[in-house]
């Protein structure tokens, strides 16, 4: 086996086996596309001229528990870098335990909230939690390094903590972990172009690349970056880490796009100057709760469940016109460059099918949920829960004849009361906090609140744990007094295999609706979910994710490796009360106009 060598060494070059070497690289998230894709999107790069693949390593999917890790199925990075390696891609790998990338709070696990930690810093207790999880990863990712006859050629420390933080001895310590586990380097850091995130972000100090982040103006924002290794008399080759190429999308906001001949001709001026990684390449989806959540000022914008990002791929892999604009400029600027044909993906248009069951989520808390008791409202942390929906439930008793005045404090993100099953008031963030009217008529009332978790904060200063635990916070009050002895059902959604459907389905009530697809021949397809109101979508119990009448995506795609030849079970839980009776499918997203 011959062994490659990869160098950062003082030069403005990158070396492979001591001749310079351009990174050509370009972002494919495996957690975010089903694993018989992966070849296709890798295929798809190399295809473009590009000779490198990045990836972040989200650790709230390998570390959903405490005491838990899993490479399974979507999450088996080894084999997403072996067909990389064997197409003749390298790797970037980006393990930092915060990634940011849109994703559900930045990839930091749910259950930090609990264990009193202040996260991205020094604090042992946080770094002690990184160790464990980094003593299970990385020797899986020590496999795959060049120098063990891998494709990895570099490691990042930390993702844009100048935009956070500026504790250098934090950084110091991310990089003794990945070290400590078998991890050589070269490693960098990635931060925003400009002298005040790159001297809090990097460590210069140490001599570890520092890397860029933008999406135009590559000779203004290497410019800055030069400028801040000059002050520091260091010579290391210009990247952009992140060249983003689109952008994502938050719900009731318009899609976001960029012309492709303005996009190839400004990835021509970067790759002129210097390496590059498109960011994204091939962006997917955002499956199951895992959207992540910008925060603007005081507001919380939760983003969509596709992460299509506007791509040089589409989110079902197919290429875009930036694809081929891309492409058509490489080979007249690099005719060296091996390029080929992109492979194209089928996508179907099934049969609409019909609604053949439906029941309500009250009357089965049983089937899905796991109840625990306490005088005062627990957070979905405490209910050792990450991601979903709890159901709290208690009982008022009437103190006057006209109505009585409810208020919930503070609760996150979004909440649906529930006066004796029947719906009175929906709040969300602004609106959390204002007068609801109990009409209070019998001696007893039943009081629900669905509390919906609409995706942590993955940017910025409200990363910290007190602002991102889920649930009722500190309560409810009634008069001027905190109501107390509540039922908490856990709702996290893993699984609708336990429905029952012979249990009462009532208008205006969270329900689950079940429809079957028979299918002979399977292809990638999308969900049109036009009609309904609110929810997620299981396909063969598994989640999708997140619909929303808001748009701007209306749509869900959903590939054909989660489906099946034969009978397919479709259940959408649906939590306005709005459904329809038959189901349809389109070979392309259905996108709103927001005005």
């Amino acid at each position: 086996m011959i062994l490659l060598k990869f160098e950062i060494s003082n030069d403005k070059n990158f070396f492979l086996n001591q001749k310079p070497f351009k990174i050509l690289s370009g972002a494919i998230h495996y957690f975010r596309i089903h694993p018989d894709d992966w070849y296709h999107s890798l295929y798809n790069l190399k295809a473009l001229g590009f000779n490198t693949v990045e990836t972040y390593v989200p650790w709230n999917l390998h570390q959903p528990t405490k005491d838990s890790f899993t490479v399974a199925e979507s999450l088996d990075i080894e084999r997403f870098l072996t067909i990389a390696q064997k197409l003749g891609l390298y790797a970037i790998v980006r393990p930092s335990p915060y990634i940011c990338a849109e994703w559900e709070w930045g990839g930091l696990p749910a259950w930090l909230l609990t264990e009193n930690v202040r996260v991205r810093t020094s604090d042992p207790k946080f770094i002690y939690y990184v160790d464990c999880y980094y003593a299970k990863l990385l020797p899986i990712l020590a496999k795959h390094q060049l120098s063990h006859g891998g494709n990895i050629l570099m490691f990042q420390i930390e993702n844009e903590y100048g935009s956070y933080g500026e504790e250098k001895d934090y950084l110091r310590a991310i990089k003794s972990l990945m070290e400590k586990y078998g991890l050589e380097g070269p490693f960098f850091t990635s931060d925003g172009p400009w002298r005040a995130t790159l001297r809090a972000g990097s460590l210069i100090e140490d001599d570890v690349l520092v890397t860029g982040n933008f999406g135009s103006k590559a000779a203004s924002n290497f410019k800055q970056m030069q400028d801040f290794f000059d002050e520091h008399n260091r010579t290391y080759p210009l990247m952009c880490m992140e060249f983003w190429d689109g952008w994502f999308n938050r719900w009731g906001e318009e899609v976001v796009t960029r012309e492709p001949e303005e996009l190839a001709e400004s990835v021509m001026e970067c790759i002129e100057l210097g390496s590059i990684n498109l960011y994204m390449f091939h962006g997917g989806t955002n499956f199951g709760f895992m959207n992540g959540c910008s925060a603007r000022g005081q507001k919380d914008l939760p983003q969509v469940t596709s992460y299509d990002y506007d791509a040089v791929l589409d989110e079902a892999g197919n290429p875009t016109q930036k694809f081929f604009e891309i492409q058509k400029r490489l080979k007249t600027r690099f005719p060296e460059l091996i390029t080929a044909m992109p492979l194209t993906k089928k996508i179907k248009t099934y049969p609409s099918v019909t609604l053949s069951q439906k029941t309500g989520l009250f009357g089965n808390l049983k089937n899905v949920s796991v109840l625990k008791t306490n005088p005062y409202p627990l957070s979905m942390e405490e209910l050792g829960q990450n991601t979903g929906y709890v159901l709290y439930q208690t009982e008022l008793e009437r103190d006057k004849d006209d109505a009585e005045r409810l208020r919930v404090i503070d609760a996150r993100d979004r909440i649906q009361v529930y006066e004796n099953d029947y719906h009175v008031a929906t709040q969300y963030q602004d609106e959390i906090g204002e007068d609801i009217a109990l009409e209070m008529t019998q001696k007893y009332t039943n009081l629900k609140i669905l509390v919906e978790n609409m995706g942590r904060v993955n940017y910025g200063h409200k990363l910290e744990a007190a602002t991102q635990r889920k649930g009722l916070g500190r309560g409810a009050i009634v008069d001027l007094h905190f109501i107390g002895n509540w039922k908490h059902y856990s709702l996290p959604l893993d699984s609708v295999s336990n429905l029952d459907f012979s249990k009462e389905w009532k208008s205006g009530q969270p329900s689950f609706y079940h429809y079957q697809l028979n299918i002979d021949e399977l292809a990638d397809t999308y969900l049109d979910m036009t009609g309904f109101g609110k929810g997620v979508v299981f396909v063969n119990n598994m989640n999708i994710g997140r619909f929303w009448e808001k748009g701007p995506i209306l749509t869900l795609y959903l590939p054909k490796g989660y489906l099946k030849k034969g009978e397919n079970s479709i259940v959408v839980f649906e939590t306005e009360g709005r459904y329809k009776e038959r189901i349809t499918f389109t070979d392309r997203p259905k996108i709103k106009n927001i005005k």
